[in-house]
């Protein structure tokens, strides 16, 4: 059985950091592309981040890009999104996600597996 566990969100002023962590356990690793999703209040979940199993494929949305790095350390089956610079619109439950599948247009791909997502509160 597949279990994607996140931690590490919390609430942060703006301009700070959080690094939030997915362990995964049940599945190939190594051969998984993880990601991250969030959903903020009232609206629905988007894409923010993927890496594929190597960790040579990186993919971000505009808004995160240069503030957010995802990362993962495959010996662990751990996946990480540190993210700097936040800003209140970064407001939102985060889930991790993995699934075995194609690198291409990864965001509109469907993933298998989700965690049960941590909440990242930004004041302003």
């Amino acid at each position: 059985q597949v279990h994607l566990v996140e931690s590490g969100g919390g609430l942060v002023q703006a301009g700070g950091s959080l690094r939030l962590s997915c362990a995964a356990s049940g599945l190939p690793f190594d051969t998984v592309v993880m990601a991250w999703f969030r959903q903020a209040p009232g609206k629905e979940r988007v894409f923010v981040a993927a890496m594929d199993g190597s960790g040579v494929g990186r993919d971000y949305i505009d808004s995160v890009k240069g503030r957010f790095t995802i990362s993962r350390d495959n010996d662990k089956n751990t996946v990480y999104l540190q993210m700097n610079s936040l800003k209140s619109e970064d407001t939102a439950v985060y889930y991790c996600a993995g699934a075995r599948i194609s690198w291409i247009g990864i965001r509109n791909r469907k993933f298998d597996y989700w965690g049960q997502g941590t909440q990242v509160t930004v004041s302003s």
